[in-house]
C-alpha cells in the first residue's frame, strides 16, 4: 500500500468519525432519514464487489464483502485489516452502526426526493467524488442504487446501497475526498472554537453579573395559572390562491387584551410540533395564534414521498410564509371586531414570533430582514465543500422575482426567537443588520441541517439591534426543540433527535417566555431571567446552557480566525 493513504485514511477517521463530535453518525442518519443519503451507492444489472480508493497514481481496494462480514460479525478479515488500525473502536463500533441502520423509505419516496432540484444538487455535489469504474461521475449510478436498495427486502442502509452499485467497483476519489473532508474539519474546528469562546463568556458573565438575587428558577418552565381554550380557523387568502388552518390559543383572561405570539413551524413539520409551547404561552396570558404553512409543511413532504408533489417546496414559500402570518394577523383583527369569541381579548400591536429552522428565517423576514439577492448569487449553488445542508433549501429563492419580496416586514411585529434558523444566505448580513426590533438567536450545537456556525453564531454577530441574544444548547441538533407528532412526514431517527429531547423543549419554554414578557408584554421584572446566571441555574447535563448578549470576535480570533472562508 502506498504510504500517502493510510495517512488519508487516518485522517478521514479522525474527521469523520471522531468519537467527540458524532457528527458523521448524525449526518449520515440525518441525511438518509430524509433521504439525502449519497455517501455511497448502484444498478440492477451489476453489484459492486469493491470499493477503489485512489490517491493520485496510488491505489487500493476493499472488499465489500470484507465490510459486509465485518458489519454484520464484528469479524475483520485480512482485507479490510489494512484500514481498521487507523480507527479507535469506538470509531468502528460507529462504522458498523452507519452500514447497518435501516431508514423506513420506500422506492418511491427515495425516488421522489432524488428529483427534485434539492435531491439533484445533492447528487451533483456526491457524484464529484463517488464514481463509476470508468471514473465518470457517480450522479446516475448514485441515484440507481439508493432507489434499488430502497425497494430491496434488505431495506434502504448504506450496506444495501454499496450493493447495488452499478458497477465492479465504486471509484473513490480521494484527492476530492480528502479536499471536502479538510472543509469539513476546518469547520468542526472553527465552531469548537467559537463554542468554546460562547461557553466561557456565557460562565463568565454568569460569575460576574447575578441579576437572579435569592429567586426561585424552579417554576418558570412549568405551566402558568391561566386556562386557555383552543379554536381552529380556516384562512382563505384568495389573492394568493391559498388556503391553510391557524390553532389559535385563547388564555380565559379579565384583564385588557392580549399581546399576541406566532408559532412558524420547519420544513416538513407543523402546527401541531411546538402546540407544547402555544399551550405554555396561553398558560402565562397570551394569545397564540399557530399556523399550518402549506407547500412547506409534513403534508407536502408526503406528498412528496407518495408520488403526489414533484419538489420538497418551492422557492415561493420564502415569500409566501411570512405572507401567511401578515394574512392571519388581518383575519384576526377583523374577527376581533365582529366575533365576540375574540372581540377585546387580542393587543394585535404587540406581536411576537417565535420559527424554527425554515419558520427561523420566517420570524427574521417579518422582523424586517429581506432577502438578500446578492448574497444568493454569491453562495449558489452550493458547492460541495460548503458542509451547509440548509444552503440546498436557501439557494431556492435565487431565481424569485426580487419585487416579489418587498412586503415581507410586518411593524406589528415588536420581537422575534429564531430557532436554528436557515439565513446566512437568504438574509445575510446586510439584511439581517437592518433588524430593529429584539432577537434571540437559538443554536445546537451538533445541528447538522444548520451549522450552528454558519447560520446562527456568525449571524447573531450580524445583527446591529441593541437587544440581541443567542442561546446555545450544547449537545442538541436540529431536531431537539420539536415535538414528536402524529402526522409527521418522515420518521426521524433517535440518533438523529439526540438526546434527551424534552430538556431542550423545557429551555425553550424556560427562556422564551421572560423574553416575550419583557419584550411584548413589557413588563421588565422578567429581564433578569434573561441573564446567563439564570441560564447556569437551569443547565443540566447532557445539553448544557450558554447565553451571551453579545459575541466579540476580532481579537479573540484574529490568530485563529474563526470566520475565514465562511
Amino acid at each position: 500500500m502506498s504510504p500517502v493513504i493510510p495517512r488519508v485514511i487516518r485522517l478521514h477517521f479522525h474527521a469523520l468519525f471522531c468519537s467527540k463530535q458524532s457528527f458523521l453518525l448524525h449526518l449520515a442518519l440525518g441525511c438518509l432519514s430524509i433521504g439525502l443519503i449519497p455517501t455511497l451507492a448502484a444498478r440492477p444489472s451489476l453489484s459492486a464487489e469493491r470499493l477503489t480508493i485512489s490517491y493520485g497514481i496510488a491505489a487500493r481496494s476493499i472488499s465489500i464483502n470484507s465490510l459486509e462480514t465485518y458489519a454484520k460479525t464484528g469479524k475483520v478479515d485480512d482485507n479490510l485489516a489494512a484500514y481498521v488500525q487507523y480507527a479507535d473502536k469506538e470509531q468502528l463500533s460507529q462504522l458498523r452502526q452507519v452500514l447497518l441502520t435501516p431508514i423506513p423509505l420506500n422506492a418511491v419516496s427515495v425516488s421522489q426526493f432524488l428529483y427534485t432540484p434539492i435531491g439533484t444538487r445533492l447528487l451533483e455535489n456526491f457524484g464529484e467524488v463517488i464514481q463509476q469504474e470508468s471514473g465518470i461521475s457517480g450522479f446516475y449510478a448514485i441515484r440507481a442504487a439508493l432507489i434499488l436498495a430502497a425497494a430491496d427486502p434488505e431495506g434502504l442502509t448504506l450496506l444495501n446501497v454499496l450493493r447495488k452499485f452499478p458497477s465492479r467497483a465504486i471509484a473513490i476519489d480521494l484527492v476530492r475526498s480528502l479536499e471536502i473532508a479538510g472543509a469539513f474539519q476546518n469547520l468542526v474546528n472553527k465552531t469548537q472554537q467559537a463554542i468554546a469562546l460562547i461557553n466561557k463568556q456565557s460562565s463568565l458573565d454568569a460569575a460576574n453579573t447575578s441579576k437572579l438575587d435569592n429567586i426561585s428558577v424552579a417554576d418558570l418552565p412549568r405551566l402558568g395559572k391561566f386556562r386557555w381554550q383552543k379554536q381552529t380557523i380556516t384562512l382563505n387568502d384568495t389573492s394568493r390562491d391559498r388556503t391553510f388552518p391557524a390553532d389559535i390559543y385563547l388564555p380565559v383572561v379579565s384583564s385588557s387584551p392580549r399581546p399576541v405570539i406566532v408559532i412558524s413551524h420547519g420544513l416538513g413539520s407543523d402546527r401541531t410540533s411546538f402546540a407544547y409551547l402555544a399551550e405554555y404561552f396561553a398558560s402565562y396570558g397570551f394569545v397564540v395564534a399557530v399556523p399550518e404553512h402549506p407547500g412547506s409543511n409534513a403534508q407536502q413532504l408526503q406528498a412528496l414521498l407518495s408520488g403526489r408533489a414533484a419538489e420538497v417546496t418551492s422557492a415561493r414559500e420564502f415569500i409566501d410564509r411570512p405572507l401567511d402570518i401578515k394574512y392571519l394577523l388581518n383575519q384576526l383583527s377583523k374577527l376581533s371586531q365582529v366575533d365576540s369569541t375574540y372581540r377585546g381579548r387580542l393587543n394585535l400591536d404587540q406581536v411576537g414570533v417565535v420559527g424554527q429552522s425554515f419558520g427561523g428565517y420566517t420570524a427574521l423576514a417579518l422582523a424586517g430582514a429581506p432577502i438578500d439577492f446578492k448574497q444568493l448569487d454569491k453562495n449558489c449553488p452550493a458547492s460541495p465543500d460548503v458542509l451547509n445542508v440548509s444552503l440546498l433549501l436557501q439557494c431556492l429563492a435565487v431565481n424569485l422575482p426580487e419585487e416579489s419580496t418587498d412586503d415581507l416586514f410586518d411593524s406589528r411585529v415588536k420581537s422575534v426567537i429564531a430557532i436554528n434558523p436557515v439565513d446566512s444566505s437568504i438574509l445575510g448580513q446586510a439584511s439581517l443588520s437592518q433588524i430593529k426590533i429584539p432577537v434571540m438567536i437559538v443554536s445546537s450545537s451538533i445541528d447538522t441541517v444548520a451549522p450552528a456556525l454558519l447560520e446562527q453564531i456568525q449571524p447573531f454577530t450580524w445583527l446591529t439591534t441593541p437587544n440581541k441574544y443567542l442561546l446555545l444548547i450544547n449537545g442538541a441538533t436540529h431536531f431537539s426543540t420539536i415535538a414528536e407528532s402524529p402526522t409527521s412526514g418522515v420518521p426521524v431517527p433517535e440518533q438523529v433527535i439526540g438526546p434527551t429531547p424534552a430538556l431542550a423543549q423545557r429551555y425553550i419554554r424556560a427562556l422564551s417566555l421572560p423574553f416575550f414578557q419583557t419584550y411584548l408584554a413589557n413588563d421588565p421584572s422578567y429581564r433578569r431571567y434573561l441573564s446567563a446566571d439564570y441560564v447556569n441555574a437551569i443547565s443540566q447535563e447532557p445539553l448544557p446552557l450558554s447565553l451571551v448578549e453579545s459575541l466579540s470576535l476580532q481579537g479573540s480570533t484574529a490568530s485563529s480566525g474563526i470566520f475565514t472562508n465562511f
